[in-house]
This record gives C-alpha cells, structure tokens and sequence, in this order.
C-alpha cells in the first residue's frame, strides 16, 4: 500500500450515486483498465432454502452489488464473474448456492450486464504459495482474473474481531484450504493466512458495504444496525483500516490488519491512510465482536444456572463446518437444562482443546478433536462424534449417553434457525428486503 492511500467514507443515501461518489472520492479503480476481465466476490456467508435468512448485516447488499458491475461495466469491463463458495451444512449440496443467486437476484444482474455467475466450489482452483512455506488453493477464476472488486460487509467476527475485504477473500478457497487457515499454529494462525491472502491480488479495489453493519458476526445469530455507510478504495488493506475504525476498533488491535500492515511495512493506524468524505468520528460507532463467556461455559448457560458442564470457548482453530452447529448445539444444551447438574461433562472443539482431570465425560466435537484427542489417557469417558461436519446422530446419541438429553428436532430443522433469528427485525421499517433486489 503506498502512503496516504485515499480512502472514502460516503452515506449511503441514493442507489448507484452513492457507491459512484465512495469509488471517485478514493479514486478505487486508479489500478483498473478498460478491457480488464472482472471477478467480483460479495460475502455470502451462509443460506437457507427452507427459511429466510436474515440478510441484514450478513450478506453483502445486491444493490451495492448492482452498483459496482455498473460503474465497472460503464468504464470498460469486458467481462465481469460474480464468484462465491457459501458455506452449505452439507459439503455435496450444490441446490442451496443457486437457490442464493436466483433469490438475491444476481441471476437477473448476470442477465442485465452480461456477467458470469459461479459457485466456486464447482469452479477449478489453483495451489498458490503465500509465504512461510504455505500453500493454499484459490480461485482459479479470482486469479486468472484482471482486476478484483472486493465488496464485503461491515461486520465483526467472533475470531478475527472483523470481517471485511482481507477476510473475505476466504470464500475463495477451497475447503481443505479454509480448513488449513484454522491452523493450531499459534504463529500460523487464521489472522496469519487472511493476512496474506490480499497479497495475492494483484490489481482490486475494496467496496465495503456498511448499508446494514452486524455485532458479532458473522452470521444472522449476530445483531445488525442500519448504518447507511459506503467505505472505498484502491488498497483493501487501507479500506480495512478504516473499515474496523468505523465499528470501533483501532486497526493496530486486529490482528490480521496489523500483520498485513507490517508486511506492507507500514503503521496499522488511521494516520497511514488519507480518509475522504465523511470524517471517521461522525461515523465510528462501537459494535461487540465477542461472544461473551463466564469461565468455561457461554454466559447464557451460566446465567440459567447450569452446572456439572464445561464448554470451553472456541479458539481460531474452529472451522467454519464446527462452529455452523457450536450455537445450536449450545440452544440444545440450554433447552436440556432442568435444575440439575450434569453429570462432569465437558465438550471439546477445534484442534487445540485438552481434556481437563476428573471430568466424568469428554465429547469430541468433529474430525479435528477426535483425531487429537480420541487416545488421551486421562479421558475417563471418550464419547466420539466424528465428521467434517459432526455427525449430529452421533453427537445426540454421545450426549445422552453422557446423561444430556437434547431435543432431535432441533437439528433435524436446522435449516429453519435463521427464521427465529428473523424475529428480532419484526416490525422495523429501516430493515428492509428492498436492498437484497434487483429493480
């Protein structure tokens, strides 16, 4: 990133005029070309066919989306590809990602402006080294392309603080890789691989859409706000400077922005960037990134008095496929909590979690634990629930045998959980469906 990169803060207030003043105040596509074939990556982080899910703050605005392919079709795109790999309970489903792009209208952008749409999972990649000796498989369509629109969400992350253009290339990995960057490298960590996934971008710009921002995200069990912020630039690593700034956070505390920062060898600070249109003060607001715990159970359950169970926070080395079920899992536990305590049961998660002396039951949640820790001697009771996802019969039936009894019905409806999350936005005219269609 060179000094003092322009970065734009814009209210979003009219559709296109909006996205147009961010991209010409930071002069984002100062590294575009007339004729450059395009890849642009939204944030879809996960869907649901059998409910709606609640966009807000989650999934990238269409009509930020819409906004972008126009100004980059009108300077001269000759080819655009709209690309994501959504996160899916299962890994085979190929239904859900099309039933996503057919019903945020990217079907009928790609028909409008002449765009390629693709789920990448079903797209080719390619093995890339970033550094260190790591090797990890992106895109081939993100690398063989031009030039890189990087539109993610203003939002935070219950692992990596936040969620914005660095973390969003992630959704280009393949699914081993996203799995490698949930390393128990305490030197190699997540923040370490997201770090260095915007080096691998040659030419792109960075269109964070904060018409909708989200309280500990990622996804739809986190709480949103209408924000009405555009932030642009030409450097993403610039943009999520100001990015985290506007939720809060000095860049210099998130720890992937600052290892790309020293990579770039610059300061992690706002003073590192030229900062355009609004001022960072009249917008910055403080959004919660963390899921709050009371010792080795999530505050909640100690809040309804739950004994007799430990389930440690997740660490960075919690994939996306475990912590997709962490939450209902924990709901399960909840529901199944009647006045009396448990019989010493903990729940291990990730590739960096050990059995603690004297529990009565050890649950293995998922592939990683299992292999860790399925032989460990001082496990008195290894209940083993194994998968890339858990396996969710194995994981109800190793509960109840640990004496915790949860309801089936609340996994077999998985799919309905983001309805109940809906709930909460009842009522309330400024969230609206209206920025996830196409007119």
């Amino acid at each position: 990133m060179n000094s003092k990169t322009k970065v734009s803060i814009v209210k979003y207030e009219k559709p296109n005029e909006s996205v147009s003043k961010a991209i010409e105040l930071s002069n984002a596509l100062a590294n575009f070309k007339s004729r450059d074939k395009v890849y642009i990556k939204p944030n879809i982080v996960f869907w649901s066919r059998q409910a709606p899910v609640p966009p807000w703050g989650v999934l990238t605005t269409t009509r930020v989306v819409e906004d972008v392919i126009r100004i980059l079709k009108d300077a001269g795109a000759s080819q655009i590809i709209i690309g994501e790999g959504i996160i899916t309970t299962d890994p085979k489903d190929k239904e859900t990602p099309l039933h996503a792009f057919e019903t945020l209208g990217y079907n009928a952008i790609a028909k409008r402006y002449g765009a390629k749409i693709y789920n990448n999972f079903e797209r080719p990649f390619k093995k890339v080294q970033i550094g260190d000796d790591i090797e990890l498989s992106l895109s081939s369509d993100l690398l063989e392309s031009d030039f890189v629109a990087n539109i993610p969400v203003l939002k935070t992350h219950a692992q990596t603080k936040v969620s914005l253009s660095q973390k969003n290339l992630k959704g280009c990995l393949d699914m081993e890789s996203r799995k490698k960057c949930h390393s128990d490298n305490l030197k190699f960590d997540l923040d370490f691989h997201v770090a260095k996934l915007a080096k691998v971008i040659k030419r792109s710009c960075a269109v964070i859409d904060g018409i909708y921002t989200l309280e500990r995200g990622p996804a739809y069990t986190g709480t949103a706000k209408r924000s009405n912020l555009i932030i642009a630039s030409s450097d993403m690593i610039a943009a999520d400077i100001v990015g985290a700034g506007t939720l809060g956070f000095n860049p210099a505390d998130v720890p992937h922005i600052k290892i790309a920062c020293e990579l770039e060898g610059i300061i992690p600070s706002f003073s590192s960037v030229e900062i355009c249109g609004e001022s960072l003060e009249s917008v910055a607001v403080p959004h919660q990134w963390d899921f709050p715990y009371k010792g080795n159970l999530p505050s909640y359950m100690a809040k309804i008095g739950v004994q007799g169970l430990s389930f440690p926070k997740y660490d960075h080395s919690l994939c996306s496929y475990c912590s997709a079920l962490i939450g209902v899992v924990q709901v399960a536990i909840g529901n199944a909590w009647k006045g009396k305590a448990f019989d010493n049961v903990e729940i291990l998660t990730g590739k960096m979690h050990t059995p603690t002396e004297g529990m009565n039951h050890t649950v293995l949640f998922g592939k990683c634990q299992v292999a860790l820790n399925k032989n460990n001697p001082i496990i008195k009771d290894a209940i083993v629930v194994p998968g890339c996802p858990p396996k969710i019969d194995k994981l109800i039936s190793g509960l109840k045998q640990s004496g915790i009894e949860l309801d089936p019905s609340l996994f077999e409806n998985i799919e309905m959980a983001p309805a109940f999350f809906m709930a909460k936005y009842k009522g309330k005219p400024e969230f609206s469906q209206e920025f996830y269609r196409i007119y």
